[in-house]
Parts: C-alpha cells; structure tokens; sequence
C-alpha cells in the first residue's frame, strides 16, 4: 500500500498518540463500559489492520481513529458508534468478519458495520459505474429505516477521506469531489450537520475548482485583518447594551464559508467585493429562567437594529418556524461600520448544537423522546420513495435529489397550516402533498384568493387553496406541472390504471363487434385494423375503441377491404359501376375513401397521418378549440372553427364537403396564436410581458406590435402555442403584471 509496509516505532508511536488524542477528548461517553468497549474496539481495528497503509503512506488505522474522532466530537454520537467506526473497514477490507463483530460486541454493532459494510462500495478507492454507485446510494438510503447512524457514520467517513483528498490521482479527485457535492454535502444538510455540510462543500469546490478557490480563499485572507478589525467595532456596542441586560452570551465573527461566497457572486452575478453579508457574526446566549427563547432572540434583535440599520429583506425567522432539518436561528443582516453589509445569527445554546452537531445527533435511539419532528417527517418521505423506486437506480437518484435535496418553500393551507414542498413545486405538487385524491380532482388553485391555472409554481409565503371537481381526473400533461415524488407517483398510478383499463374495454367491444359479422379476431385481422387506422400497436387500436376516436361499426368494410385498395383504385372500381348524375359523383369522390360516421384524427405527424390537413388562416384554430374539417377540391383537409365566417360560409354552400375532425395531439407540434393587451403604460411594461412569455413559459413569439396614446397602450402579441390551455395559463399569468388591464384572445386574423 505505500514504500514500506512493515510499521516502525514512528508509526507505533504516531497510531497511539492519535488513540489517546480520542480518548483523552470524548464528550458523552460516560456511561460504566464505554471506555472498555471502545478500548477493545481500537484493539480489534488496529490488529486487523497492522501493517496496512493508505495512499498517502500513513498506517491506515489513522483513518478509523479519524472517524471516530468526528463521529463524536464534532457530531456527538456516543460509545457504540465510536466503536463502530473504528471497526468500519476491518469487515471489508481484512479477515475481520461480521460473524467475529456479532461475537465480540453483539448484534447492534454488528448492525451497523453491516448498514456500512453494504454501502462501502460508494467510496472513492471503489472503481464502480455510475448506475452501480446511484445503486449503492439508494441502498445507503435503505439503512434509514434500520438506524440513522449508518448515515452519520457513513458521512463521518466521507469527511475525512476529504480532508485526506490530496494525495488520490487527479481523476478519482475529482471523481469524489463531484460525488461530495452532489449527494454527501446536501444529505449532510439534509441532517442538520451545517459545519460539515460547509466544510464538504468548500473541500469539493477546492477539488473541482482550484483556480477560483485559490482567487476566493486569497481575497479573503488579504482582508483577514481587516473583517477582525470590523467584527470587533461592530461587535462593541452590541456586547455592551447585552451586558446591560444580564444576559449571559457569546459572541463571536468570521467570514462565510468560501463556497457559499462563490454561490452569491454566481447567483447575483456580481464580483467577490459586492457580495452582501460576507460578514457573519454569531450571538449564543444561554436562557433565562421564565424567559421563552423565542423572546430572548427577538429581545437580541432589537438591540442589534437599535444600533445598527437593518435590510428589511434579509431577516430570516427559523425560530417561529424551523428549517426541516431542525435548525432553529433568527438571521438579521444590518448595514455595519464603514458600509460593509454584516449578517447575524442570533442562537440560543440549544439552537447552536443543534445547528453544529446535527438534530440527528438527538435523535430517539438517544431516549429524546419529543413528538416528531421535521427530521422524522423527512424519513418518512424517503420510506415513501422507497417503496415504490423507479427501476433505474440513476432516475431514482434523481427523484431523490429532487425532492428532499433541494431548497425548500413553506406555503400555507387556507387554515393556516404550513406545508413543506421543494423550490419549484407548483400548485398541483401543494394538492397532492395534502391528499392524493385531492391532487386527482384538482382542476384549480387560489393562490393568495387569486384564480390561478393548478401549474402555477409556488412562492415562499404563499396562501393556497385547492378547487376540485369530482369530474376531474389526472392528464398526461400533469406529470409536466409537478416536481415532487408524490404527485408524480399518484399521476402515473391513475393513468396506468386508466390505460389498462381502456384498453380491456376496448378489447371486448371489438370482440363484441367482430362476433356480430361472424369474424373471430386473429393476428390478421388486428394487423388489418392498424393498417387500416396507422396506428402502431393494437393496444393503441383498443384505446381508439374505447375513446371513441375508431369507429367500430365499420369493421365489416375494413375488414373486407383489402389493403391494396387505396384511394387510386376506388377511382378505378367507381368508373367501372353504372353511370351516376353529377351531384351523386361529387358525393362519392368526397365519401369513397373517408369514413363520415368516425372524426378525422388530427394527427401531429402529417405526412404519416392517412391523409393531409392544413389549419384555416382565417381563424387559426389551436388544440382544445372546437373544430370541423373542410375537404377541399385540391384533396386536403382543412380545419375551422365552427364559428369562423368562412366556414359558416362553406356549410352553407358545401356542407357535403364537411366532415368530423378530432384533435390527436400529444404537443410536439406548436400553432400560432395572437393575444391582444391593452392597459396603463409604465418603463418596462413590455420587458416584464415578454420575458414571461419566453423566459418562464418558453413560449416563442414571431410577432409584437404596440402602440401607445396618452398614457394608455394597445397591441398584439403572436406567438405560438401547444394546446388552448397553454394559452389560457398565458393570458391568466400575464394578467398579473402591472398595468395590464385587459387581455384576451383575437378569435380571428389572418
């Protein structure tokens, strides 16, 4: 493993000096046997691994110990996971087996090193896939329902292989660093291990960025006396007037962590001088007796905000409402000495442990035995995925990361209630986070007691209330509106039984229908349906059935007709037959080959679609507008609006010419629309309209046309869209912006 294997008396001295640095420095082990259990435990570790050594040289006990040591000083677990940690690697790595570890320490222990043993494979010096890893993560996840100390050990494990990063080859450098930041940081997080959620960040973007962290990490150092010199005139008259008070406190300042610094410059898209509260001062106060916490912090704010100027949208209250992962803090940022921006964090004692060392560190295996918590709610959340995962392990790694990973918004219920829901979650995520049947009959929301489309994302702070109707039912275009798990699952359980479901209509109406012309269905007679009606497969030919878009009482003539007979030789068999007057030939030449009694499918693929079609000039129709069909004497169809002049014109005239049409879209192609606004001028009006309609509803536009007379404008906007619907949650979202007073559809232009 490294230039020499057998360990000398440097190495023996250096494996026990760090021993002792652990023991000599553990915090709540002092439960009779904990010093012995973990005496026996380093004994076992350390046999196991005599004469084995990491990449950088050092003997690798070093790292268990490592472990060990975070595991308890910095996240707070007790005796059985400091003796797990040292153990971790002996079941995997030497003769050590998990049998021994069930014999020396019993099954507890042996639980764990088996959660960890099972996931091992997720560390850098494994050569695995990345479906294999995403694999391994999700079985990570699995030891969530066992005990939640596999994670904090496993996380434990990975800080130190980061903080020993630098002498692994370039590529598995970056291999890891991309995998710390991707899943370890945010679960750290997710746990409430903000220290080493910081640290992980800033150790991965040290790895996968060093150019700008070298930049960054300069900067700061170049000022280091500097934000001491500040924090010190800031800090003075606040300790002074707390003095006062009796209250006994700490307090204490330093810059933000380097990534989160680099995360605002890119966010803001400002240099590293104009980044807000690069300051950070923390204020832990130890309660009062008689005295809430919650008082005492706004007690400590005032005095903060008495002294220094506040910036109204940067005060963060995590004290009347935790974050889920249990933090509890009340952030305030105020104008400092010298016009530097300086963020505080007001924390009672309890606050501050739990923020540094993890809500997961107080956790009920430890007898806390509070009501639950948002950390169990969490858990929940993830025992729900994994009840139901994607088949591919790199889709549910996604899923995951989506929805417990991301930020996360707070949003009211008309009642009152808050509910939790990631960055980006829409309305309909809202309905189905309180209950799946109301996610399935939601065709609505009143967001802040304003009518909006059930795709309207969420804001932080927002009111919302569900409308339902119990003719609703989940749409395929649903699964776009939604991010969460949730919502995603319930949509697509509805419409796998809606589609199992028509399809077995289906299938017995054709049975039925074919049993009544004498016809047993076959492989032929089914590839003759599909011929007949492109359709790819017959389970599309029975939902056709079912839906009514394929008629089935003219099976008998398709069935008989054999495929060679196309519209050609119609002509040629017409000719031959008895000669007809000329109003009965203009009949047939329209009714020969299209069948009147079933709507004409308005199909996305035209050129695979049987027969050609065009959409009117004249009123431009979109999917969701009602319409009929005009087969014109050049042989195309062309679609109206029922109340377009023109067509009311050819029905008129030419209604044997009219026939039933029915939109088969499924989105891929887009149809031109124009709407008309008309309100208050102000700067910048047509900035906001537009940027909503490229920016946040990706909607191309090809035509804007303004004009504006004392005070008041007037256009037209053309644009393109998929569906009326997409069109009403256009109109709907635009009618929002200030100024706008009306806006509408123009039915008819050309």
């Amino acid at each position: 493993m490294g230039s020499k294997d057998i360990f000398d008396e440097e190495d023996i001295k250096l494996i026990q000096s760090e021993y002792d640095s652990l023991i000599n420095n553990m915090v709540r082990c002092r439960e009779p046997g904990d010093r012995e259990l973990i005496e026996k435990a380093f004994n076992i570790s350390n046999k196991a691994h005599w004469n084995l050594r990491r990449k950088s040289g050092e003997p690798y006990i070093l790292h268990p110990i490592a472990v060990s040591k975070i595991v308890n000083q910095e996240i707070g677990l007790g005796a059985r996971s400091i003796a797990t940690a040292l153990l971790h690697d002996a079941v995997e790595d030497t003769d050590y087996t998990l049998e021994e570890v069930n014999r020396d320490f019993g099954p507890k222990i042996a639980s764990l090193i088996d959660g960890l043993t099972k996931i091992s494979s997720t560390t850098y010096d494994k050569g695995t896939s990345s479906s294999l890893q995403a694999e391994n993560f999700r079985r990570m996840l699995l030891t969530l329902s066992d005990d939640l100390r596999v994670i904090l050990i496993k996380i434990a494990d990975r800080l130190h292989n980061m903080r020993t990063l630098e002498s692994m080859p370039e590529h598995k450098k970056m291999k890891v660093a991309g995998e710390t930041i991707f899943l370890y940081a945010p679960l750290a997080n997710r746990i409430g291990l903000y220290a080493i959620k910081s640290e992980l960040e800033d150790l991965s973007f040290k790895y996968r960025q060093p150019a700008i962290y070298d930049e960054i990490s300069s900067k700061m150092k170049l000022g280091e006396k500097k934000y001491h010199a500040l924090i010190n005139k800031f800090s003075f008259p606040i300790i002074n007037k707390l003095n006062e008070s009796g209250l006994n406190f700490e307090i204490s300042g330093r810059p933000k962590s380097i990534f989160s610094i680099w995360t605002k410059m890119q966010a803001k898209n400002v240099p590293f001088e104009e980044v807000y509260d690069v300051l950070a001062v923390r204020i832990v106060f130890d309660p009062m007796p008689g005295i809430p916490e919650k008082t005492t912090c706004w007690n400590i704010y005032s005095v903060i905000t008495d002294t220094y100027l506040p910036k109204p949208d940067r005060l963060r209250d995590w004290v009347s409402r935790p974050k889920p992962n249990g933090y509890e803090a009340l952030h305030v940022t105020v104008m400092g000495p010298e016009g530097h921006w300086v963020e505080v964090q007001i924390r009672s004692r309890r606050m501050d442990e739990i923020a540094e060392r993890g809500y997961a560190a107080h956790y009920k295996y430890k007898g806390d035995n509070t009501p639950e918590t948002e950390l169990d709610k969490w858990i929940k959340k993830i025992r729900s995925m994994l009840e139901n995962p994607l088949e591919n392990p790199i889709e549910f790694l996604d899923e995951f990361k989506m929805n417990l990973f991301s930020s996360e918004i707070m949003v009211f219920t008309p009642k009152g209630t808050l509910v939790s829901l990631p960055k980006g979650a829409s309305a309909l995520d809202f309905a189905y986070e309180i209950h799946t049947e109301i996610g399935n009959k939601a065709i609505g929301a009143k967001i802040n007691h304003k009518l909006n489309p059930i795709s309207t994302v969420l804001m932080s702070g927002d009111q919302v209330e569900i409308i339902t109707s119990d003719i609703a039912k989940p749409e395929r275009e649903w699964l776009s509106y939604v991010t969460t798990s949730k919502a995603k699952e319930a949509i697509k359980s509805v419409l796998r039984a809606e589609s199992t479901n028509r399809i077995q209509k289906g299938m017995e109406i054709l049975e039925m229908k074919l049993a009544e012309i004498g016809v047993t269905p076959n492989t032929e007679i089914l590839k003759k349906l599909m011929q007949a009606y492109d359709l790819p497969n017959k389970d599309e030919l029975y939902s056709g059935i079912e839906l009514g878009t394929i008629n089935p009482d003219n099976l008998k003539k398709v069935i008989r007709k054999s495929p060679a007979k196309n519209v050609i030789k119609y002509w040629e068999l017409k000719l031959l037959g008895p000669k007809k007057d000329k109003k009965e030939e203009e009949d047939e030449t329209i009714t020969g080959w299209i069948d009147p009694s079933a709507p004409f499918l308005l199909r996305e693929n035209i050129e695979n679609a049987g027969q050609s079609y065009e959409i009117a000039k004249c009123c431009n129709p979109i999917p969701g507008d009602e319409v009929i069909g005009y087969h014109s004497p050049q042989g195309s169809i062309v679609i109206h609006k029922p109340k377009c002049p023109a067509a009311i014109r050819i029905m008129s005239n030419e209604g044997n010419r009219i026939l039933p049409v029915r939109w088969a879209i499924h989105k891929l192609v887009s149809f031109l629309a124009r709407i008309k606004v008309s309100g208050v001028d102000r700067i910048g009006l047509v900035n906001d309209l537009t940027n909503i309609i490229s920016s946040e509803l990706k909607v191309n536009m090809t035509n804007i046309n303004f004009n504006v007379r004392e005070g008041i404008f007037e256009g037209t906007i053309d644009l393109y869209v998929h569906h009326t619907q997409d069109l009403n949650n256009l109109i709907l979202k635009l009618s929002n912006v200030k100024g706008i007073d009306t806006i509408s559809r123009v039915e008819d232009f050309s």
